[in-house]
């Protein structure tokens, strides 16, 4: 984990990395303004804000201040270090029982480290209550606790913890910023990049993934592809299915990753060299933390099928974009260039008020997806609003 993977954000890597060094002073008792004990990170989707707050929590627990390469750097963002703890809320809301574990954590020292850092990512979910209880921790800090919050704006977030915290904020990273990024880190000549950066609409994450991964880019393809294979009903239902099987299967393939990444930091936390069986207190604690590992991992799986889909919203939101840009004239550049013939022909085959009706459908699915709606239903209200735009949706408007 290193800064350089936080793409387009100079100005915030420069806050939190002088903050980083600031912290060690104030270890050895010397004045340390740049570092304070609560942040708050903001950022768009895709701007990286996650990235950048787990990058800023393994800074913090490294004995280099960040050097990328050692166990605490490659760790602290799986959660496989013992002083950095990352919340990722599962619903639509972060509980009071979500957050007093992690208020009693906050009082406890560090165990390896000169910090123990707690970042909760979508802050902007803490309900009222969960959010108060926050707020006691936030007012009266314990020494060596440092609270990472990440929400897509300040708004989002009670202004009474907006307050006692410092504010970061990350901004869309350009194609141009997304593409020298992919064309040193990955390797791909420019016009892959390019491209990639275009289609990705700012997301990190996602370009990477592009430019890496063919099949990445022919299901994004298969996707893109899909309206126009949209006939009746039963079509609907059925391309949503195959749309929502290939989004299951990236997340799946990906959570498989994590999780045997997780096993296995587990495993040689308690197994030393030569050690094949547990006993006693080591068994106990083993299981119990094996226990909540599992649980975080089902919650996690989860979570990453509704980001994989929101992906597909997302594309398709970037196809009738260009598809409005083709029916008004305007000159802006499309998102989906290379399908510039299906673009036309879409423009060609709706009307401007279609192509609203269609837009706004796609926004109004990714509010019901993160509200807690079915990822399938959701992805089938959208293929059959797509057909058809003067359907309202099952979902309650």
């Amino acid at each position: 984990m290193s800064w350089s993977q936080v793409v387009g954000q100079n100005e915030a890597i420069l806050t939190l990395q002088a903050a980083v060094a600031d912290a060690e002073k104030l270890t050895r008792g010397e004045p340390g303004p740049a570092m304070t004990h609560a942040w708050l990170i903001t950022g768009p989707p895709g701007s990286g804000r996650s990235l950048a707050a787990t990058t800023f929590a393994a800074s913090l627990v490294c004995a280099e201040g960040g050097c990328g390469q050692c166990q605490a750097c490659r760790t602290a963002a799986l959660g496989g270090h013992p002083d950095v703890y990352i919340e990722i809320p599962e619903g639509t809301e972060i509980l009071l029982d979500h957050v007093r574990p992690l208020t009693q954590m906050a009082a406890q020292a560090p165990m390896s480290a000169l910090w123990r850092v707690i970042v909760i990512e979508d802050a902007d979910r803490l309900n009222d209550r969960a959010a108060n209880h926050l707020l006691k921790s936030l007012e009266e800090p314990t020494p060596h606790t440092v609270w990472i919050l990440c929400a897509p704006s300040r708004d989002d977030v009670l202004p009474t913890i907006v307050s006692r915290t410092r504010h970061v904020g990350l901004r869309t990273p350009d194609v141009e910023d997304i593409t020298q990024m992919l064309i040193q880190d990955c390797g791909v000549d420019e016009t892959t990049a390019k491209f990639c950066a275009r289609a990705s609409q700012g997301h990190i994450g996602r370009a990477r993934a592009l430019a890496t991964d063919p099949e990445t880019r022919e299901r994004r393809q298969q996707c893109l592809r899909a309206p126009l294979n949209l006939r009746d009903l039963p079509s609907c239902v059925s391309v949503a299915g195959e749309v929502f099987d290939a989004a299951s299967a990236v997340a799946d393939a990906r959570a498989d990753r994590l999780d045997a990444q997780e096993d296995e930091l587990l495993k040689s936390r308690f197994y030393a060299e030569g050690v094949t069986r547990l006993t006693g207190a080591m068994k106990r604690s083993h299981d119990s933390e094996a226990k909540e590992l599992a649980k975080d991992q089902k919650r996690r799986r989860k979570r990453l099928v509704v980001d994989e889909v929101d992906r597909v919203l997302v594309d398709l939101i970037g196809l009738f974009r260009d598809v409005l840009i083709v029916q008004t004239d305007a000159q802006i550049t499309l998102i989906n260039e290379e399908l510039r013939a299906q673009v036309e022909q879409m423009a060609a085959g709706s009307s401007l008020e279609q192509t609203v009706r269609r837009l706004e459908a796609l926004e109004h699915e990714r509010r019901v997806l993160f509200a807690g709606g079915s990822p399938r239903t959701v992805v089938e209200a959208a293929m059959v609003q797509i057909k058809d735009p003067s359907v309202h949706s099952a979902h309650a408007r």
